[in-house]
Order: structure tokens, then C-alpha cells, then sequence
């Protein structure tokens, strides 16, 4: 078994091969975009909603929303497929019409979806990358808003037509805005993947800057631990 200390060295020269990953872009955004014109209010009673979201390796996106202040749960799975072909292997061929995404459990009197979106934005994704993410190619890959009901496809379809206005990135956003048909929570190693394997080489250069961003861009929503 390799120590930590031993897994931690390999990590930081991981960084500096590749140049120091704080350094790196994590979004095409310049650095917080501008929060939704429109949104739906914080609820005066705690609650539970469900956001799911898709923007790449679902590690990264669920590690992000778990340090947001107000979410609750985070599930990393696939939605946009079926559910016989709901399993990794089957989604990695790249064919099964499923996209990696995160079910994002959260308390609207806390935060609200307009947030979210606006962290999913900001931090967790380039949305102007189209079937990719970094270094992850694929439809599985593609970034995609899935709404639950008329209120999310409301703000979320809202929130891209401001950003696109406001010329937030320098290429159109590919990100597609779909209806959520079902989400199939991914095997269990894939679940709190950033928060058991921090010195994992693909945490450490693509991930953890993405937490790191959150903090940066937004302290009043971080939380350190999730």
C-alpha cells in the first residue's frame, strides 16, 4: 500500500509537470459571471429540491456542490439514457445517450437554483465545450442543464440567454437544456469520489482547482466540509 505522504508527493509533482494547476483554466469564465435576473426566491420553510446537472466527469461537479453551503446530498450517476445501459462501462462506449451528472439535493430557503446555476457556470464546467470536457471526450461528457419541472426550464433558459447576452464567454454555450426523463445513481465508487481519493493525480489537476475556484469566487456560499 502506498503511504499518503508518498501519494502526496506524487500529486505535487503532478502540478508542477503540468504547471501548477491553480494556474490553469478551470471555466471559460473570466471569474464570478453575474447572478440570474431571474430566479425563484428563497422559501421562508426548509425544504428539499433536486437540481441535476452534467458537466463533464461527474467527480469534479459532485465535489463542487458538495461545498456549497445549503446543499444537503450530492449523487453522481447518468441521466439522458436508458436504465439497462445505465453502468460505466456501458456509458464510457460513449453510445448509450447518458451523460455523467450529479443529483444536486438542496434547501430552496438556503440557496436557491439560480445560485447553482450560477456556481455551475462560474466554476464547475466550460460550458462552450462541446461532447468534451477537459481532458474527457465524449457525448457522456456534454454538458446539460436537466429540469425537473416548468420553474427550472423558466431560470435555467433565462440564465443562458443573460449570459449570452452579456457575452460572459468568448464562444457560443453548447450547454443543452433538457428535460429530466430519470437519473440513475452511478456504482458506489464513483460516489464522494473527490472526498476518498484527494491525492489522486486526476482529483488533484482537474478537480480540486474547481473547489479551490468555489472558495475563491464565492466565500459566502463555501462550505469546507461537506
Amino acid at each position: 500500500m502506498i503511504r499518503r505522504s508518498t501519494l502526496q508527493a506524487i500529486s505535487l509533482a503532478v502540478l508542477l509537470m503540468l504547471g501548477a494547476s491553480a494556474c490553469q483554466p478551470v471555466s471559460a469564465a473570466s471569474g464570478t459571471l453575474l447572478a440570474p435576473t431571474v430566479d425563484a426566491p428563497k422559501t421562508a420553510v426548509h425544504g428539499e429540491q433536486v437540481a441535476v446537472l452534467a458537466g463533464g466527469c461527474f467527480w469534479g461537479v459532485e465535489a463542487v456542490f458538495e461545498h456549497v453551503k445549503g446543499v444537503h446530498r450530492v449523487v453522481a450517476g447518468y441521466s439522458g439514457g436508458d436504465a439497462d445501459t445505465a453502468h460505466y462501462d456501458e456509458v464510457s462506449e460513449g453510445d448509450t445517450g447518458h451523460a455523467e451528472s450529479v443529483q444536486v439535493h438542496f434547501d430552496p430557503a438556503e440557496v436557491s437554483y439560480g445560485t447553482l446555476l450560477q456556481v455551475f457556470f462560474s466554476v464547475a464546467l466550460d460550458p462552450t465545450e462541446l461532447n468534451r470536457q477537459g481532458p474527457d471526450v465524449g457525448s457522456q461528457y456534454r454538458s446539460v442543464i436537466f429540469y425537473g419541472n416548468d420553474a427550472q426550464q423558466r431560470i435555467a433558459g433565462a440564465y443562458i440567454a443573460q449570459l449570452t447576452a452579456a457575452k460572459a464567454f468568448p464562444a457560443p454555450i453548447v450547454t443543452q437544456l433538457v428535460p429530466l426523463q430519470a437519473f440513475y445513481p452511478a456504482e458506489a465508487y464513483h460516489q464522494h469520489y473527490f472526498q476518498r481519493h484527494p491525492y489522486n493525480p486526476y482529483i488533484v489537476y482537474n478537480d480540486a482547482p474547481k473547489v479551490a475556484h468555489l472558495r475563491q469566487l464565492f466565500p459566502e456560499l463555501y462550505q469546507a466540509s461537506p
